[in-house]
Order: C-alpha cells, then sequence, then structure tokens
C-alpha cells in the first residue's frame, strides 16, 4: 500500500512538472514572435509547418493509430479552422500590440467559451462564471485603455478574436468528443501553412540563422513539443491543477520580452491582465472544487 501511494506521487509530480514546462513553452511565443522580423502570417504559417511535421512524426509512435486519410477528414479539416484561426490572430496580435496585451486579452478565451457554450451546447453559466465574466469585462476595459494609449487598438481587436476563435476551438471539441484532437491540431497547423503561402510571395521573408533557428524553436518546441507535454501531465494530475499552473504562461509571456527587448507593460496591462487572472482562476477553482475534494478522498 505504501509503494502504490508512492508511485501515485510520483506520477501526479511528474504530470505536474510536465504542465509547468509545457506553460513555459507557450509563454516564449511572444518574445520568438518579437525577434522574427517578418510579415505576421508569413510566421504564422513558417512556425506551423515544422509543428505539423513533429506532430505528424508523433503521431506514428502513439498507439492505436488510423490513417490520416479517411472518412473523418473532411470533418476534421473544418474543425481545424478555428485552431488554425486563433494562432493567426494571435501571431498578427503580438506584432500589432505589446505581448502582455496580446496573451492576456487571448487568455480571457474560457470565458468566451462560457458564453458560446451557453448559445451552442444549452450549458448555462453558473454564478461563479458570471462574476468571473464580469471582472474579465473590467480587465479587458484596463487593458484596451493601455493599448489605446499606444495607439494599438488594431492589435487589441486582434488579440480578443484570437480569444473568441480559441474559445470556439473548445466549443467544437466538446461537440466532437469521438474526434482525434491531435489530428484536429495537426489539420489546424497544415491549414495555416496553406493559407500563409501567397503571402511568402507577397512578403518574402529574409532567410537569416536567427529568423530560422526561431522558427524552427517555436513550430517544434512551442507548439508541437508543448501539446505532447499537456497531453502527458492532463492525464495524471486534476484539471484544477493543471488550470492553476498553465496561468504561468501569461505571467512569463511578458517577462521573457520585457528581459531581450526592454518592452514595458503599463500598470493597466498588469492591471486588467490580473483582473482576468483573477477571473479564470476563480471560476475554474470553484467549478472544480468538488471534484478536488472527492480527488483527495481517494488518496
Amino acid at each position: 500500500m505504501i509503494k502504490q501511494g508512492i508511485v501515485h506521487k510520483e506520477h501526479r509530480l511528474a504530470g505536474q512538472g510536465a504542465i509547468f514546462l509545457c506553460a513555459v513553452l507557450w509563454s516564449t511565443s511572444g518574445l520568438f514572435i518579437k525577434l522574427v522580423d517578418w510579415h505576421p502570417v508569413v510566421i504564422a504559417g513558417s512556425r506551423s509547418l515544422p509543428a505539423a511535421v513533429f506532430l505528424l512524426i508523433l503521431r506514428r509512435f502513439l498507439p492505436g493509430r488510423q490513417n490520416i486519410i479517411n472518412k473523418k477528414t473532411p470533418v476534421l479539416i473544418a474543425l481545424g479552422l478555428c485552431y488554425a484561426s486563433t494562432m493567426i490572430f494571435f501571431v498578427i496580435a503580438n506584432k500589432l500590440t505589446a505581448s502582455a496585451n496580446a496573451i492576456l486579452l487571448q487568455y480571457a478565451a474560457p470565458m468566451w467559451t462560457a458564453l458560446l457554450g451557453w448559445v451552442v451546447l444549452r450549458e448555462r453559466p453558473r454564478w461563479e462564471q458570471w462574476c468571473a465574466l464580469v471582472l474579465v469585462g473590467m480587465g479587458l476595459f484596463l487593458v484596451f485603455s493601455g493599448g489605446l494609449a499606444k495607439g494599438s487598438l488594431l492589435g487589441d481587436i486582434t488579440a480578443v478574436l484570437s480569444g473568441i476563435a480559441f474559445a470556439c476551438n473548445s466549443v467544437v471539441l466538446r461537440l466532437k468528443k469521438d474526434h482525434n484532437p491531435g489530428d484536429i491540431m495537426l489539420f489546424s497547423h497544415l491549414i495555416c501553412t496553406l493559407f500563409s503561402v501567397p503571402f511568402f510571395f507577397l512578403y518574402p521573408p529574409v532567410l537569416n540563422s536567427g529568423n530560422v533557428l526561431s522558427i524552427l524553436f517555436m513550430g517544434i518546441f512551442q507548439i508541437g513539443a508543448a501539446s505532447a507535454l499537456f497531453a502527458y501531465g492532463i492525464k495524471r494530475i486534476p484539471a484544477i491543477q493543471a488550470m492553476l499552473t498553465s496561468t504561468v504562461e501569461p505571467v512569463l509571456n511578458p517577462v521573457w520580452v520585457l528581459l531581450v527587448t526592454g518592452e514595458k507593460p503599463s500598470f493597466s496591462v498588469l492591471a486588467g491582465g490580473g483582473l482576468i487572472i483573477a477571473a479564470v482562476v476563480f471560476s475554474s477553482v470553484k467549478r472544480y472544487m468538488p471534484r478536488l475534494r472527492r480527488y483527495r478522498l481517494t488518496l
């Protein structure tokens, strides 16, 4: 019994570490997007190509895999449009506004999911989610006021669209639970790559070691490996623990940019981002607290 408990704790520790490392990798997106001096759509497509190759290679080692071209392929491609839009909007937002604005505005996605879930899934938000929506609205107002002062309204709006697209992705995944999320992610990257092809001719990228290495890092690690780490960790720790650990991403994102480029987020952006994070954490903790109590009783 003692040995079994030790093994269980080791699994939880491994899962916790995987989610934390995943969040750290996600948080580097703002920095590397800033470092690559290309058109934002070219960046989005360029990093999606190695990500698709990485996921395709990883897929071959997964048990029970099916041929990627089958009767479900058209549906997977359609579902992949949501996440492809998320990535494209997010990269554009990082180029048009501060990285802190982009990641914090996108991080309101769980609240958009609650609203879309009410309309599409007929799941009415709970009272704590309504409270969280109010906090998110206040946070968005503060972030927008900081963005307007810098003349980056278009970037802030694009970041909001990225969060809405990400929320749509979450809703369609819940509607299509029988489909493989990994394949949907793969097709999302393929769509993003194909969408960016015309922009390569309109805005030819400058190829140098810095740009190429940054794109490869984002594609293989920041997008590809992070997805694999999240899938590994979520199986070993409660959802609430994973959500709380993932809040490392919006906190670290502007930190990396500040340390390397010197871009400092305004106080209004920090205050608004704090409200958004607090809203997401509050609604998540309240919703999953009964499950967490049951989980503790089984230890």
